[in-house]
């Protein structure tokens, strides 16, 4: 289970090797994803607050990556953090997530990436719940959820 400080040793020193690499050109994602997504995937993009799909939706399932289809965060893990994105206490996979130094807007923060294809998810900070005290806040359209199958 990770920790904020496991958090920041990987965002300054480099981030664990993904179980692989997606690698495509702009055009070639431009192609993929509505113009929506590729605005916040790939070029660092933020969704409005509280307009997510997912922002109030506890659906069980795995929330996957919109551009790769990498799984990053199961339901079991996802609280309302009352701050208008989805919010996750850890991804999947301890390689799942890139963390990166985020130092814009005259703040200093620590950007989360889809570790297999780069895509700009949101950001975790250390003020979530028990027991990591992470919260991963993502954009909604960053992500699809592979919902379980519900047998009755």
């Amino acid at each position: 289970m990770l920790n904020w400080n496991e958090v920041i040793r990987f965002a300054n020193t480099g981030n664990p090797t993904p179980d692989k690499r997606v690698e495509r050109p702009d055009e070639e994602w431009k192609q993929i994803l509505t113009s929506e997504q590729f605005v916040i995937t790939r070029k660092k993009g933020t969704e409005a607050s509280f307009s997510g799909e997912f922002c109030s939706s506890y659906d069980p399932g795995k929330y996957h990556c919109i551009c790769c289809d990498t799984p990053l965060f199961d339901s079991t893990i996802k609280f309302n953090s009352q701050t208008g994105w989805p919010s996750f206490t850890q991804p999947v996979t301890i390689n799942a997530i890139k963390y990166l130094m985020d130092r814009s807007y005259g703040m200093t923060r620590v950007e989360t990436q889809c570790n297999t294809c780069d895509a700009h998810l949101g950001h975790v900070f250390p003020d979530g719940p028990h027991p990591t005290g992470l919260r991963y806040c993502i954009n909604s359209i960053s992500l699809k959820l592979e919902r379980n199958d519900v047998k009755s």
